[in-house]
């Protein structure tokens, strides 16, 4: 599903974030990405997403050397991913409604599944009262939340997660994380960057671990 083969990044001014790394995540794996703040996760996801591209090595996904796209092909490729990232890029002047049912109008998805789909999503993460809502009347654990939902309203076959439980009260983080879980059951790859370790034991998966910018670990 996800191949990276000797993949390094540097960013101008001559940082490097990532240096030969190399890994597999099978498709329906829950596999969980750690190490210390400024190890390479966040560089590592976003070159999935293709925020980001490798200075060199591949990135593959479903067997497309994706770092190879060309830009017009880059929304496309966007959008067979939920994504949760730290910033949630939520749109204040829109309800969490619009906000969630966006991605799916893109789509071309009709009205009646769009309203299915979202109120589905946001049942899920407990903010089905929240739909007329805007962000900024959230709390921060709320958006986060939203941005959640956001990423799985689209019905995704690949989830990327950049610490989705950083803001989250200990209870909740574990109920976002059973969520994960439930949703890898039904099908769903995800590969979830996250400090929480003891949190990653209880829900158990596998557990590759970056140091400076190299995969040091794999369990």
């Amino acid at each position: 599903m996800i191949r990276f083969e000797n993949v390094s990044k540097r960013y101008e001014g001559g940082h490097e974030a990532l240096r030969n790394v190399s890994l597999h995540i099978q498709r329906r794996e829950l596999a969980f990405l750690t190490g210390h703040s400024g190890a390479g996760k966040s560089t590592l996801l976003k070159l999935i997403a293709l925020i980001e591209r490798p200075t060199r090595g591949q990135v593959l996904v479903d067997g497309r050397n994706i770092g190879r796209l060309p830009d017009r092909q880059v929304p496309g490729h966007r959008r067979r991913i939920g994504m949760v990232f730290q910033d949630h890029k939520l749109l204040e002047d829109r309800s969490v409604f619009e906000n969630m049912a966006l991605p799916l109008v893109i789509g071309g998805v009709g009205n009646r599944e769009i309203s299915r789909r979202v109120r589905a999503a946001l049942d899920q993460v407990g903010l089905l009262d929240k739909e007329k809502k805007t962000p900024r009347t959230l709390s921060t654990g709320e958006q986060q939340r939203v941005g959640i939902a956001r990423a799985i309203v689209t019905r995704p076959g690949l989830l990327i997660a950049d610490e989705p439980t950083g803001n989250l009260d200990p209870e909740l983080s574990l109920e976002i994380m059973q969520l994960f879980r439930r949703l890898n059951e039904v099908g769903v790859t995800m590969l979830i960057a996250t400090h929480d370790l003891e949190l990653v034991e209880r829900i158990g998966g596998r557990r590759i671990v970056l140091t400076d910018g190299q995969t040091a670990g794999s369990s």
